[in-house]
């Protein structure tokens, strides 16, 4: 299991602390410090059942410099952007075992347990 997340983030600290006292075994990782490839991210889009502008953060201010929200709906295209860009993608992400959830909320964090 890994936790992509930003510890600055209110949401994401919740979900790393509901996996630390669910006490299951994890990798941290600092998506900002760490992004993910072009691969990664989109394996694990794939795997959350979503295209990247269904995880996008369009009121970051990058997002609205390069015009996202316009940005044609080209899956490659928004990956390329959003892994040149970090900040883009929606945090946290619990990627397991064959699935990953945008972990925003409780229920979000239970259901990436369950798939362990």
């Amino acid at each position: 299991m890994e936790l992509w997340h930003n510890p600055r983030c209110s949401k994401s600290r919740a979900a790393k602390t509901a996996l630390d006292e669910a006490g299951v075994e994890y990798t941290e990782r600092r998506y900002l410090d760490e992004p993910p490839t072009a691969r990664e991210l989109d394996e694990v889009l794939t795997r959350i059942g979503a295209e990247p502008w269904d995880v996008a953060r369009l009121n970051e201010p990058v997002a609205k410099e390069l015009g996202l929200k316009d940005l044609e709906r080209d899956r490659a295209r928004w990956i390329e952007v959003m892994v040149a860009n970090p900040v883009l993608i929606q945090r946290p992400i619990v990627v397991a075992d064959g699935s990953a959830v945008v972990a925003r909320d409780a229920e979000s964090v239970r259901k990436a347990l369950d798939s362990q």
